[in-house]
């Protein structure tokens, strides 16, 4: 095992020799080395990177969902949703973001990665719950956080604070039942109270 991670260089070098064309952006941001991938070469590059020489990423540790809709206070005008993985490999002690933008915002679809990295089945199952990005491939996507009667996904930046529907327990049909949300939209503003004589302080 490798003493001491690869100068993000170095591995930016090596990771733009096994993708080639598959690169359509590739940076070194606060030394972490970021790769940008089209929807179409995702799966393809997902396995080169697990296995190519320089790279050898055998870990995927996390994969999660962004929507950019409201990115830049609202002058981004590319696709809304991003699917985002951090890869490691344990053998060269080096990291690498690997990112994918869903081509439609509609329908947002990526293939799944789970049959390259198995620890990305929860990761896409939690993405398609609050964003609603759906991965092609997954032989279990169903919602992981939210209730099986939940509507909508509320990582979106367009989902209200309050939801669409609350549940509550109904003693007459002694059940749960789902209802339209009951509660006022309001705007809370702190009330600051300023002590005479606060911490002695004159």
């Amino acid at each position: 095992m490798t003493a001491f991670a690869v100068n993000p260089e170095t591995l930016k070098d090596a990771v733009v020799a096994a993708l080639g064309d598959k690169v359509k952006r590739i940076s070194v941001d606060l030394g972490e080395v970021k790769v940008l991938v089209s929807a179409s070469d995702y799966l393809d590059a997902a396995r080169v990177l697990q296995s190519a020489a320089g790279c050898q990423f055998e870990q995927l540790i996390d994969l999660c969902g962004v929507d950019y809709s409201e990115y830049g206070g609202g002058a981004y005008s590319g696709p809304r949703y991003c699917v985002v993985s951090h890869l490691l490999s344990v053998s060269l002690n080096q990291r690498l973001t690997l990112k994918v933008f869903a081509p439609d915002d509609d329908v947002p679809v990526v293939g799944s990665v789970t049959s390259i990295w198995n620890s990305a089945n929860w990761f896409e199952r939690e993405a398609f719950d609050l964003f609603g990005i759906v991965f092609d491939g997954h032989n279990d996507l169903r919602r992981i956080l939210t209730d099986y009667g939940f509507i909508g996904h509320p990582f979106r930046k367009d989902f209200p604070t309050s939801g669409h529907v609350e549940m509550r327990y109904d003693a007459e049909k002694k059940r749960v039942i789902y209802q339209p949300v009951s509660i006022e939209p309001r705007e809370i503003t702190p009330r600051i109270i300023r002590e005479d004589n606060y911490g002695g302080l004159h």
